[in-house]
């Protein structure tokens, strides 16, 4: 149990940290961070990861059940792949701290509903449970935007004033910047429906090659961040020709700058993993201890990563305030849905409300 907690807790510090190397990259346009980064992490670091820890990768994938949902396994992990490019988008315009908190809220928000339309409604005390976490979340979600708007203007205001803000984050509009975060989050939740449809052939086909439980996460993970890399290669790549900027991976800070970015994707990339791994160690509790674990650990350690990197410097007290009241809000709503989840593994055992919120993060 100890041992499972520790690493969820592990998950979700990765996870929340991972975009914080892209800070300290030298004479690198955000093209090409962001481009490096989506190659390294779609690409590289899952094929790595999945020859060197899966057996039998290719009688898993050549598995006729397995290659009939393939296709719908594409298809929605492309708009995965959309919106996770417009989270890293979202995190330069407004900072990581609200581009978390806002993107994974969208993500918890609207995901945590999809299972009732693909699965039905369960018993109204489950419904009840996760529809109330659901709305401290979206009350965490308007409390950072607003928290965003607010340090916007102070911003601007100590400009007015002379004092030292930094003209690049002023000139960002804080409004777009939360749009983009959103409307990521919502086309995020493709994920989930890759998972659903893609985990329970892909789990017979890794038990039967000898693989443990956990190492099911590694298998539904491949071809969606595959696909989901697609899409953002062909995205990066024009934006690098567009800007220019194709010049800029030619500078004497380059290595420096491969090894934050690489930071950066193993550790997006294994926060996933790693959760699947602590999940499994924690047993039944998995879905609903694990979860709320994995996901509070994240969006705090994001928020005050961005605080302590001098993202909210200029911030007034109102507009500190309501970040951490939305933080609060996220906190107590993702503890109340993974109590509702619990609820519905007691009815289910296979518990498709659980299982599709415990993936639907979709990282």
């Amino acid at each position: 149990m100890v041992e499972g907690i520790v690493w969820a807790l592990f998950a979700g510090l990765m996870l929340g940290l991972y975009a914080i190397p892209g800070k300290y990259t030298k004479n690198f346009k955000e093209e090409n961070t962001w481009g490096l980064f989506f190659m390294l992490t779609m690409f590289v670091v899952p094929i790595l990861a999945t020859f060197l820890m899966m057996k039998g990768v290719g009688e898993i994938y050549g598995n006729p059940a397995v290659q009939k949902i393939l296709p719908q396994m594409v298809v929605t992990s492309v708009l995965w792949g959309i919106g996770v490019m417009m989270w890293g988008k979202a995190i330069h315009h407004i900072g990581v701290s609200l581009g978390f908190s806002i993107f994974i809220g969208t993500v918890i928000l609207v995901g945590s509903l999809l299972p009732f339309i693909v699965e039905g409604l369960p018993r109204a005390k489950v419904v009840a449970t996760i529809v109330l976490g659901l709305a401290f979340v979206l009350a965490g979600i308007v409390a950072n935007g607003k928290a965003g708007i607010a340090r916007e203007q102070d911003e601007k205001n100590a400009k007015a004033d002379g004092e030292s803000a930094d003209d690049d984050a002023v000139r960002k509009s804080m409004s777009a910047g939360i749009m983009i975060a959103v409307v990521g989050g919502l086309l995020a939740t493709g994920f989930s429906f890759a998972n659903a449809v893609g985990r329970p052939p892909l789990h017979e086909a890794s038990i039967a090659q000898g693989n443990p439980e956990w190492v099911t996460a590694l298998a539904v993970m491949f071809p969606i961040f595959l696909s989901g890399g697609v899409i953002m290669a062909g995205y990066f790549a024009w934006q690098l020709s567009q800007k220019k900027a194709w010049g800029s991976f030619k500078t004497s800070s380059f290595t420096s700058n491969f090894l934050l970015i690489f930071v950066m994707a193993f550790f997006h990339y294994a926060a996933s993993a790693v959760f699947a791994y602590a999940a499994f160690k924690l047993g039944a509790v998995g879905n609903t201890v694990g979860y709320a674990i994995f996901n509070t650990a994240c969006v705090a350690t994001a928020i005050i990563s961005g605080i302590v990197t001098g993202e909210w410097k200029l911030a007034s007290s109102k507009a500190k305030n309501l970040l951490y009241i939305g933080l609060a809000c996220m906190v107590v709503g993702i503890l109340i849905i993974s109590i509702g989840n619990k609820f519905a593994s007691e009815v289910i055992s296979d518990a498709p409300v659980a299982q599709n919120v415990r993936t639907v993060l979709g990282r």
